[in-house]
């Protein structure tokens, strides 16, 4: 009887096996390269085991495969989101402020996190930065999730608690200094600046992100940036940094930051500095309609598009971020995502441009340019398609009607 059920056992393993070495065969219209800027007829993608095989024209087809026919569309990379917020949404039909909001139970914001994960990765995104606002390392519980295939989602690169001078981004109350700590850990001293980074990459973060100055006037100096940076660095991760003012962006970049994150008060010099250090900036560049919605003062979507403007004039670095946190029944996290798009076309990037912000030199910043950003052999399978053609309207990207991540297909045009 043992025997006959270890062969039993056997036969199961060697079955499981065969239909994981499974190949898919993609005919490809029309194969995007973002990095550059060209598309290749009549291309056949081989995909095994969750990762791109082969590419080219005339590959022969192996027996057995699974074919999937995009012979009609033009196919590319899956997009990145390098500053997202799965974890915390604002829907205005619901009446609750964002404070509120915020302090909704964790099993809510993982119910949203779910649900935002899911309708980022059905527009196309299928790697994405969360930098935080995500309750007691709720992030790396969705990560988790994804990555263990209960849930469909984007790959995920995570902050877990956001790093900052005392208060950070909220006006405490006496008596109730804790009310954030959910969200954020209050480092002063460099004995809590180690303690915090220590403590986030312990429960699961990937990225660290600071806060350059908080309300109250506190601010980190560059030197408080290098020491943060040097105590991450140590594990293998990258620092991010939230800089609204301009004095809040050059201690970033003396201080040896991956990226600012927003920076809408950076000057041109700063830029260039910005630029000169290897430091990307997400800018988080929010259209109007978008900042009106969630209910943003009417100064800051100009404010953000000048700075645009000016990253764009002195060739700064890029890479692609949203911050967006609304989420409606008729409209999910990933069309708002995509919405962003309006004001790369409106300043005058070429629609090859907005794609490498998005795949390829978004891979580069968040470290995983050796996995993922391109279709090629040996990276994952993480692969989009859309009627129309990207490179001659970037707004094709809101019609992505395929989406494979990691050699499963989530979204199949019908």
């Amino acid at each position: 009887m043992k025997k006959l059920l270890c062969f039993a056992l056997l036969l199961l393993c060697l079955a499981a096996s065969e239909a994981g070495a499974q190949v898919t065969v993609i005919r490809a219209g029309r194969l995007v390269d973002p990095e550059t800027g060209t598309a290749a007829r009549d291309q056949l993608i081989l995909v095994e085991a969750g990762k791109v095989k082969a590419v080219g024209a005339g590959l022969p087809v192996p027996a057995g495969a699974a074919v999937i026919d995009l012979s009609g569309s033009y196919v590319l990379p899956g997009l990145f989101d390098c500053h997202t917020h799965m974890l915390t949404t604002w829907d205005p039909a619901a009446g609750l402020s964002p404070s509120q909001e915020a302090m909704q139970p964790l099993g809510v914001h993982m119910i949203q996190g779910v649900l935002n994960a899911r309708t980022m990765l059905e527009a196309g995104f299928t790697t994405i930065r969360d930098v935080g606002n995500a309750p007691e390392y709720t992030d790396t519980a969705l990560r988790d999730a994804i990555n263990a295939g209960w849930i469909p989602g984007p790959t995920m690169v995570n902050a877990g608690k956001i790093i900052t001078p005392f208060g950070g981004q909220n006006r405490l109350r006496p008596g109730r200094p804790d009310l954030f700590r959910e969200e954020y850990i209050y480092a002063d001293t460099r004995d809590e600046m180690r303690r915090a980074v220590r403590e986030n990459l312990h429960y699961g973060a990937r990225v660290i992100k600071i806060v350059g100055g908080g309300i109250g006037g506190y601010r980190y100096t560059a030197d408080d940036v290098r020491f943060i940076v040097e105590e991450a660095a140590a594990a293998g991760a990258r620092v991010a940094a939230h800089c609204d003012s301009d004095l809040d962006a050059r201690n970033a970049i003396a201080g040896g930051v991956a990226s600012i994150e927003h920076g809408p008060g950076m000057t041109e010099e700063t830029l260039l500095l910005m630029k000169r250090a290897g430091v990307v900036l997400v800018g988080t560049d929010f259209p109007e309609g978008v900042a009106k919605e969630q209910g943003y003062r009417p100064t800051l979507a100009p404010r953000f598009y000048e700075r645009l403007q000016r990253a764009y004039k002195v060739g700064a670095p890029m890479a692609f971020g949203s911050d967006v946190l609304l989420t409606r029944r008729e409209k999910g996290r990933g069309a708002y995502a995509l919405d962003f798009l309006e004001n790369y076309v409106r300043v005058g990037m070429r629609p090859a441009e907005i794609l490498r912000m998005m795949t390829t030199d978004a891979a580069r910043l968040v470290g995983v340019e050796k996995q993922r950003g391109r279709v090629a052999p040996g990276l994952a399978a993480d692969i989009i398609a859309t009627p129309a053609d990207p490179l001659a309207d970037v707004g094709a990207l809101r019609q992505v009607n395929f989406v494979m991540k990691d050699g499963k297909v989530f979204k199949q045009a019908r």
